[in-house]
Parts: structure tokens; sequence; C-alpha cells
């Protein structure tokens, strides 16, 4: 009996390093999938293998759900999967998938004690629950905010979304400020759109919003082109500054696609957004 007792024990240890084993292998080849999709620039394949590759990943996480590099990978893949493929089709789907990003990345930041529950506090609480973190936190708390405000810039009729905006604004300072170069300039370029895509009424300030995409273009050298097309689509839109919008987005369309090759896709994602924002100039202008 203490023989066969060992003998179901050793199985189930063994059962689990091969699980673990299995887990960690499937982790890796995901890892190397996304670095081989930004380099894609053929939108059919890369939307196919993200949707794929982010089901995957779920089922992963269903197996080690408190494995922070999953929690990531799951809050950037489905921000860049919703703005990339999903938003200009349908908003519907878009705001389901940036709240998975959101809550992905919640899920990671509250692995953190300062970080539970304060996406439901105020932006007091969640400045305090920042000022806890470092700049090693930069890449978690930036797509959680990109997850976060996308699905607030697609929910302007819901007060309770637009609520939780200084929250957001906050999350992507701190990024500024620990680290303003990470992903391209990511944090003028979200920054940059927020100020810029209001009125100063509520809330916008054309200046600033000018300021962080320069300073965003002079990052990335120019070379992250969806940088000129969110500069146009915000900045430029709400100026009435044709003549920025009509150069931005004819940057974008002579750009080569392999401008950057490890961010090629999002290039090509660039250049299709540049298409669609080009044929509405007669209805922004």
């Amino acid at each position: 009996m203490k023989l066969a007792s060992y003998v179901i024990v050793l199985a189930f240890l063994f059962t689990g390093c091969i699980q673990q084993i299995a887990i960690s292998s499937l982790g890796s080849i995901i890892d190397s999938g996304f670095v081989v999709l930004n380099e894609e620039q053929d939108l059919d394949i890369a939307e196919k293998s993200i949707a794929s590759n982010l089901k995957l990943l779920e089922t992963i996480i269903k197996t080690d759900p408190d494995n922070e590099h999953y929690l990531f990978l799951a809050s950037q893949g489905y921000a860049s999967y919703a703005l990339g493929f999903v938003e200009d089709n349908s908003i519907e789907r878009a705001r389901i998938f940036y709240l998975r990003s959101r809550d992905y990345g919640m899920r990671l930041l509250s692995r953190r004690r300062s970080f539970a529950g304060v996406e439901e506090k105020n932006v007091d609480n969640m400045h305090a629950a920042l000022s806890t973190l470092s700049k090693d936190d930069v890449p978690a708390v930036f797509w959680t905010a990109i997850g976060w405000g996308s699905y607030i810039s697609l929910s302007l009729t819901d007060p309770a979304a637009l609520a939780d905006l200084p929250k957001v604004e906050a999350m992507m300072k701190f990024v500024f400020e620990k680290d303003s170069a990470y992903f391209y300039g990511g944090a003028h370029f979200f920054l940059g759109t927020l100020y810029g895509s209001r009125s100063e009424i509520l809330g916008g300030d054309p200046d600033a919003s000018q300021r962080h995409f320069e300073q965003c273009l002079n990052i990335n050298d120019g070379k992250f082109l969806m940088t000129y097309v969110y500069y146009a689509r915000s900045y430029a839109v709400q100026t009435q500054n044709q003549e920025l919008f009509e150069r931005c987005l004819s940057t974008v369309d002579s750009a080569s696609i392999n401008i950057l090759p490890q961010a090629r896709l999002s290039n090509a994602i660039a250049k299709k957004k540049a298409q669609l924002l080009r044929a509405k100039i007669e209805e922004l202008f």
C-alpha cells in the first residue's frame, strides 16, 4: 500500500512537471510569434495569426493564471489587435477587446498590493498606487492604460467610462516620467492624442498636444508611422490645420514599409488607417 501511494504521488508530480514544461514551451513559441508578427506586413495573415495566438495565450493563462509575463502579453495583444484590426469596422467588438486588455493589465498590476482594486477607487488612490512602482513597471502600466484609454475613447457617451479618464491620464504620465522613450515614445503619442482630441473647453490643450507629438517623432525618428496618423487625426483636426493633416498622411503614404522592420506590422496598419482618414477629409474640414 505504501509503495502504491508513492507511485500515485510520483505520477501526479510527473504529470505536473510535464504540464509546466509544455506551458513553458508554448509560452516561448508565443513570445517568438509576437516578434515575428510585428515584422509582418500582410494584414490578413497578421490578423488571423494574432487572433489564434491570443486564444492560445488565454488557454495558457487558464492553466497558469498568475504568470506575469503571459498576463502582460495578453494586455498588449488585445490592445494591439483591437486598434489594428477591429475598431475601424466594429466599435462594439473593439470595446470588448480593449476591456480585456485593461483587465489583463490590471490583473498583472494588482499583484502589487498597492494596486489591488485601485481601478474602482478615485484618482488620488491611483496616484498613490503609482508612486509605489518603478521603471520596471512601465510596460505593464503603459499597455493597461492603452487598453483602458482606448475603451474610454470609444465610450464617450458613458459617464462612468469618462469618469475614469483622469486615472488613465495619471498612468500615462507615470510612463512619461519614468521612461518617455518606451515603445517609440508611446507616452507622448498617447498624451498628444488625449490633449489634441478635445476642445480647450472640454480639457484639451492643443499646444501640449503638438509638443508631445513632435517629441514623439523626435524619439522614433519619424519611423513609427502611427504617430503621424494620430497627429493628423487629433491635433490637426481639432485645430483645423488641413495643411498639417495632409502632410502627415502623405508622409505615411510615401514612407517605405521597411522603414522600421521590427514594427513593419504597425506601419502597415498606419498606412491603412491613413487611407481611411483621408477619405473623411471633406467631413473633417
